[in-house]
């Protein structure tokens, strides 16, 4: 069901444990444009994506009426959350997001600054693509709200992965655990939060034919995010696990987790004919 959100401004106090500085030479601002009234829009990629993969997303929003800034984050700083293997914590499953991903919560902080000075608004719109959900999350629970006016968050895992699932073995070594006990609940926030799932596939649990293969293999996925491997989702990450209590819930049929291998035929979030059909979730004030 689609859960709507109308609560009031409610602004986080949390004080940030380490200062962020915003380093504008490491933002890239997807198209050049000068300062304009046009609301600001910042794209946080996805785990193993870089910036590029979404020049045709900003394009489309920028055709919209937006201002697009992609967090500048290129296939190789992944590499950098293997820091997080020198941590006890890793092998015991209660690691915690920082310091692994503070490298990635610079980038949002680097973004936001840009999207600001490019756009002269105020405030922007977070529209984090998988991982940068959490890791969005992980941001305005540290550094506050002030400088969001909405977040949009599509494909992304946003509930912590099952425990004691035969099977299942958390991939994130207890991050999504840590999030969902310790990270402001989208009521709680003060600005709007929309979870979109893409209904692409649906997995099964056993492979009963050459025809259920993609299931399957897709299944298994799904089964080490949410516990099942029979749940409908976008190719990566189940319906369930994208949707967050207390948010705008939306399901989109037919929608494919990542830019990387879409098409008219596999469209993914910001696929045009997909992207409009949720657009105006960012034309928030």
């Amino acid at each position: 069901a689609t859960i709507a959100l109308s609560s009031p401004l409610a602004k986080r106090a949390s004080a940030p444990r380490e200062s962020i500085a915003p380093r504008r030479a490491h933002v890239r601002a997807s198209v050049v444009a000068s300062a304009s009234s046009k609301p600001a829009v910042v794209v946080l990629p996805g785990l193993g994506n870089c910036t590029e993969d979404y020049d045709a997303f900003a394009s489309e929003l920028e055709l919209r009426g937006f201002s697009a800034t992609v967090a500048a984050v290129g296939r190789p700083d992944w590499l950098r959350n293997a820091a997080g293997l020198t941590q006890l914590a890793y092998w015991q499953g209660t690691l915690k997001p920082r310091p692994t991903v503070d490298w990635y919560l610079s980038r949002i902080a680097d973004a936001v600054a840009a999207a600001k000075e490019k756009s002269g608004a105020d405030r922007v719109a977070l529209v984090a693509h998988s991982a940068g959900g959490w890791m969005s999350r992980v941001y305005m629970q540290d550094f506050g709200v002030d400088d969001i006016r909405c977040v949009v968050t599509l494909g992304s895992p946003l509930n912590a992965v099952p425990k004691d699932v035969p099977g299942v073995v958390d991939q994130t070594c207890g991050i999504l655990t840590y999030v969902e006990a310790n990270c402001a609940k989208p009521t709680e926030l003060g600005v709007p939060v929309t979870c979109l799932a893409g209904k692409w596939l649906l997995g099964v649990e056993t492979l009963g034919g050459a025809g259920d293969a993609a299931g399957f293999l897709v299944g298994q996925g799904y089964k080490q995010v949410c516990g099942s491997a029979e749940a409908w989702g976008d190719g990566i990450t189940p319906v369930a696990t994208a949707h967050l209590d207390g948010a705008d819930n939306v399901t989109l049929e037919g929608v494919f987790h990542t830019p990387i291998g879409s098409s008219d035929e596999r469209p993914w979030y910001g696929t045009p004919k997909v992207l409009d059909q949720w657009v105006d979730k960012l034309r928030v004030a």
